[in-house]
């Protein structure tokens, strides 16, 4: 018997040896990728168990060495491809995977896939339509903010948020006929109400002329940009009221050559112990008035006219909850 299990284990082996060694060539296009796995003759018999995400080779060939090549032909709508914006990259990532069993078993070898695209300038997502968030137009400018999942790639289909994880907020500006504007979130407070009254308890998420303190105090930041015209907060979930949440914020899109200290993004950095212009680190100076008033030399009232236009916005309800209590399910709603 110990013999018989010794053979299994080194079969096994064998096999491992063969998918991890095997040579793998990755082709990206635009909208698709073509991966050829080469793999040993001892694995040819066993190509069904070979996946790119969730599907299996699209076809097999069989090699005048005996050897094969599983060639996976596919579009990165399928297969369960991850999209991630990153910075001015666009990328989409998956694994090959060898299972040796059926799932919920782990694979015995994975190997990641990655295709990394350049932003295509003037690139806008796919969600950036009057339908979705909170939208609405001024001086020929239309304004959005929504909650997006966490792919960043659809708003998101729940409003339930744990508490400690991160809400991807955006905030864009659909321009036609304007110039290049730098689209800004002046001020941000969260409330439990969806209007504001003068004595309306709020929580400031970001002050100061653009100051975000959250990334002070906590965990949030801004990502880097994929346009101008918009702006992506990674906001972590705290918990404000005993129910709903409303986002309120002020946005601005603005001429991007008059920055100052009235108008900017900036973000604490804590590896560094200072504030950090997102658009320019080289100017971060004009974010050194955050731990105190941030004023401008100029009449902003009359530069707003010729060189940006504001809105405010309203993001909600959002239902923070503790990870542990069961009393909302995912629709936002209380459980039966």
């Amino acid at each position: 018997m110990e013999t018989h299990l010794y053979l299994v284990v080194v079969i096994v082996a064998v096999f491992v040896a063969a998918v991890a060694n095997a040579e793998v060539k990755v082709f990206c296009d635009k909208k698709a990728v073509r991966i050829t796995w080469r793999i040993s003759a001892e694995m040819v018999p066993y190509a069904g168990r070979l996946f790119l995400g969730k599907c299996m080779p699209s076809q097999l060939s069989v090699l005048p060495t005996g050897e094969g090549e599983a060639h996976f032909n596919y579009e990165f709508s399928n297969c369960n491809f991850k999209r991630l914006l990153k910075g001015k990259n666009i990328i989409f990532q998956n694994e090959l995977a060898y299972r040796p069993n059926a799932k919920p078993k782990p694979a015995v070898v994975t190997y990641p896939i990655e295709c990394v695209f350049k932003r295509p300038e003037g690139w806008i997502p796919p969600f950036l339509n009057p339908g979705t968030g909170s939208s609405a137009g001024r001086g020929g400018l239309v304004f959005h903010l929504a909650l997006l999942n966490e792919h960043l790639d659809a708003v998101a289909e729940t409003n339930v948020i744990p508490m400690g994880s991160f809400m991807p907020i955006w905030a864009a500006v659909e321009q036609k006929s304007h110039q290049p504007l730098l689209l800004l979130l002046e001020e941000c407070v969260a409330a439990t109400t969806p209007e504001l009254h003068p004595n309306s308890p709020v929580y400031p998420i970001i002050s100061n002329k653009g100051c975000l303190l959250e990334s002070l105090r906590g965990n949030s930041f801004f990502l880097p940009r994929y346009h101008s015209s918009a702006l992506i907060l990674y906001l972590q979930a705290f918990m404000f009221g005993h129910g709903e949440v409303y986002i309120h914020c002020k946005l601005v899109a603005w001429d991007p050559t008059y920055l100052d200290e009235t108008k900017k993004a900036c973000q604490y950095l804590h590896q560094h112990g200072r504030w950090e212009l997102l658009d320019d680190p080289h100017q971060s100076s004009i974010c050194s008035c955050c731990d105190s008033t941030c004023t401008s030399r100029h009449k902003r009232e009359v530069e707003m006219e010729s060189h940006g236009f504001s809105h405010t916005s309203v993001l909600g309800p959002l239902i923070m909850v503790d990870p542990s209590n069961q009393a909302y399910n995912t629709t936002g709603k209380p459980s039966p």
